[in-house]
């Protein structure tokens, strides 16, 4: 029975909608790839100046300010200072929302190994002492990206309508910049975005690939000191004493059964301690003893665990030897960032169709913390996206039994390449506003 002429009509008018609106797709793709090969020999020349340049936290005055007159010349207005060091970069294009992008700007306290023709030599005051200075975690690939995705989309504009925000923070390796930024006014003197976008390198992924998911994409973060207090005295007669290292090094090792009876073993949770420090010489037992660490979670709930079982635990250990109550200081660090399931629903054919389905992944939880989750707690849906930088075959080598491990991030040989790597992130940056900010 031959089907209704109205339904095969309108069959028909779907297929040639569908056909229409995939020419489109492909040809914005072109058009930012286009742009994208045209911008990047100034973009490779900013990057490697970037990296041979590198500053430490909340004193990124020559990268904020380079960074600012490449926005200036794309005509953005742009507002520097912000957040100590930051700095704000407007283009309006009609109404419609109001996007963020971040970058930051700052750098690690080491040296660089890689070997690079144009690897950091350079030096800043780090905690009271002199220190190398590298941009070893790949933020030097972040603000070439960055810019390079502010020429695409200024370039491109009469396929958007609405706000660009682009923000290049401070300090994120410290996890302060983003704070210090709010409370100086970032959604309050300039506007609220809709959303906010960021990339991240990673040293495990290959160049030409993006990974995200929705939920908890980086951990939260605590620091605590604590300071267990004795009664010093003479190493040959300790019973004479009360002794804060044998106090400290039971709260060492008890403070795991917090991660192993205590939390839900389904749910991530990691407590490190990191230092130590107690006594000068070997016969004397000191009168105190100083033990820091970190704390890592997802849930909140674990979170909350975590940092109660540091008390506790702390409590318990002086109590048993019977010392005086230790001081316990928790220093409240930031909250996991979440990636927000609507926006990935609103970007993600956009992005699958800029990089090929085959090249976009599930991402993983990762460990490691950062500030980006600040402005999520400001109410701003947002989602932060890894971006690979090594070739493709030197990480299917390293996923083989014996295989050679990958510089990563924070390592001093970390080394992304920089033409893909860089390209890559101006693709997927460039795709999600155009899918957040398109006409269509």
């Amino acid at each position: 029975m031959p089907r209704h002429p109205v339904y095969r009509l309108s069959l028909a008018a779907l297929l040639v909608f569908a056909g229409t609106a995939d020419a489109q797709t492909v040809a914005l793709n072109n058009a930012v790839a286009a742009e994208v090969d045209r911008a990047y020999p100034t973009l490779e020349a900013l990057y490697q100046d970037i990296h041979s340049h590198p500053e430490i936290a909340f004193e990124e005055t020559r990268t904020a300010a380079k960074l600012a007159a490449e926005m200036r010349a794309l005509g953005f207005t742009v507002t520097e200072g912000v957040g100590k060091t930051g700095l704000v970069a407007i283009f309006e294009n009609g109404a419609g929302p109001t996007v963020m992008v971040r970058t930051e700007l700052d750098a690690l306290p080491m040296e660089e190994k890689t070997g690079l023709p144009y690897a950091s030599r350079a030096k800043a005051m780090s905690n009271g002492r002199e220190s190398f200075v590298a941009h070893s975690c790949g933020h030097d690939v972040h603000m070439a990206s960055w810019v390079g995705s502010a020429r695409t989309m200024v370039a491109l504009k009469e396929h958007w309508r609405g706000r660009l925000m682009f923000v290049a923070q401070p300090a994120e390796e410290i996890l302060q910049g983003a704070q210090t930024m709010v409370t100086d006014g970032l959604f309050t003197r300039f506007p609220k975005p809709d959303v906010a976008l960021a990339i991240h390198t990673s040293g495990e992924v290959a160049f030409g690939r993006v990974q995200y998911r929705s939920g908890p994409a980086m951990s939260a973060a605590d620091t605590f000191e604590i300071t267990f207090k004795g009664r010093g005295g003479h190493g040959s007669a300790p019973h004479n004493t009360i002794d804060p290292i044998a106090i400290a090094a039971h709260f060492v090792t008890d403070i795991q059964t917090v991660i192993s009876r205590e939390k839900d073993p389904r749910e991530f949770g990691v407590i490190t301690v990191g230092a130590f420090q107690a006594g000068t010489v070997a016969n004397i037992i000191p009168d105190q003893a100083v033990v820091r660490g970190t704390l890592r979670s997802y849930a909140p709930e674990v979170r909350s665990l975590l940092r109660d079982g540091v008390r506790r635990m702390a409590t318990a250990a002086a109590a048993m030897s019977g010392a005086p109550e230790p001081e316990i200081n928790i220093i409240e660090g930031v909250a996991s960032v979440i990636n927000d399931e609507g926006v990935i629903r609103r970007v993600d054919a956009a992005l699958k169709s800029a990089l090929g389905t085959d090249h976009v992944d599930i991402a993983r939880p990762q460990t490691p913390s950062e500030d980006f989750s600040v402005y999520a707690t400001q109410g701003v849906p947002s989602l932060t996206m890894r971006i690979g930088v090594y070739p493709p075959e030197l990480i299917a080598a390293a996923a083989l039994p014996g295989g050679k491990t990958l510089a990563s991030n924070h390592s001093p040989y970390f080394a992304p390449v920089p033409e893909p790597s860089i390209k890559t992130g101006i693709k997927v940056t460039t795709s999600a506003l155009l899918a957040l900010m398109g006409k269509n």
